[in-house]
């Protein structure tokens, strides 16, 4: 592992305190690092995501995603997790949690906001951060695009469906903008330019795609603490002033991420599929199409709402969960293979 790395935890820790000393030292910076944005999607972030997908889309050989039915049954388990388990188990989690365990702890006429925020968070399975989980499990980069364009094509049928029906709301205006721009920005443009990319360095030829990937494998790391900076910059105030609401939201977020990662972890090594392709298909479930979510919790109740607030929880937790739950893919490989080399 290299330096950046085999220290990440301390870097992200770090970078978390610094992005909140600096949105309260600096605030109008980060407000007009905020008003930079198209379809209510940040630009800033937007391009620091670009660093740290691109090159994992760099080795990417589009011929192979023809392949990838060899792994139909990771296919199934991530759409089964992403679309049948997590929504339906977020709502339970969430009624759980903040209607009964934590519920003389919370304002009590905000309860139902948090719980639909949360639950519309957990019905928008990631696009974009996917790809920097899993390369940093070494997982398989065809599965892992050939899943990201199946869960947006479902995506565009089934999220307001299931949000009205968890949500009791008759109608769900989706913000089809801020999704058809983000798959756009997130899939469509990085997917060129990593095959412009990718056909320069093969024609220079093996030691020039490899200093590549050992540049841009720092530089991905880099952009991902750079965005910890600036995501907890944003919005370290709220963390600030009601640090109480923010930690309880966070734990039936905490839950849910083990709870869908392990499930799909699990059923990938029952149904024998490689480490590289059951590692992607956790995490895709785990983690959340932030940008969505807070555009529907902010156009349904507002953005001073506890939707958006808990949506925007979301969005702060997310890089710190989801490397631990990196850390525990990466530190069972060992487990998971035995397992498959047993049955």
């Amino acid at each position: 592992m290299g330096f950046f790395e085999r220290y990440l935890t301390i870097w992200v820790l770090a970078c978390i305190a610094l992005g909140i000393l600096l949105g309260g030292l600096a605030p109008q910076v980060f407000v007009s690092l905020a008003a930079m944005e198209y379809a209510r999607i940040n630009l800033p972030v937007g391009v620091l995501i670009w660093v740290m997908i691109i090159p994992m889309l760099v080795r990417i050989d589009l011929r192979a995603i023809r392949d990838v039915t060899r792994h139909a049954r990771g296919i199934g388990i991530t759409l089964f997790v992403n679309w049948l388990v997590k929504p339906f188990s977020m709502a339970l989690l969430a009624v759980l949690f903040l209607q009964h365990l934590f519920a003389d702890l919370l304002p009590a006429e905000q309860i139902g906001e948090y719980i639909a925020g949360l639950i519309i968070l957990a019905a928008a399975p990631c696009t974009a951060m996917v790809f920097v989980w899993s390369r940093l499990t070494r997982g398989d980069p065809v599965f892992t695009l050939s899943q990201v364009a199946l869960n947006d094509a479902i995506m565009v049928v089934a999220f307001a469906p299931i949000v009205a029906l968890l949500l009791g709301i008759s109608s769900i205006t989706v913000p089809w903008e801020t999704l058809l721009a983000s798959v756009a920005l997130y899939i469509g443009a990085p997917l060129w330019i990593a095959q412009w990319i990718r056909r320069r360095l093969l024609r220079a030829g093996p030691a020039t795609m490899a200093r590549f990937e050992g540049a841009a494998g720092t530089a991905s790391i880099v952009a991902l603490l750079a965005t910890l900076v600036l995501l907890f910059g944003l919005q370290g105030q709220a963390v600030l002033r009601q640090p109480l609401v923010i930690a309880l939201l966070a734990v039936p977020i905490l839950v849910q991420v083990f709870f869908t990662s392990s499930l799909a972890y699990g059923l990938n090594r029952l149904a024998r599929e490689p480490h590289q392709v059951a590692g992607p298909s956790a995490l895709i479930g785990a983690s959340n199409f932030f940008e969505l979510a807070v555009a529907v919790a902010i156009g349904l109740f507002g953005i001073q709402s506890g939707a958006a607030l808990a949506t925007v929880v979301g969005v702060l937790v997310e890089v710190p969960f989801m490397l631990v739950v990196v850390h525990a893919v990466n530190r069972s490989k060992d487990w998971y293979e035995r397992g498959l080399a047993q049955t």
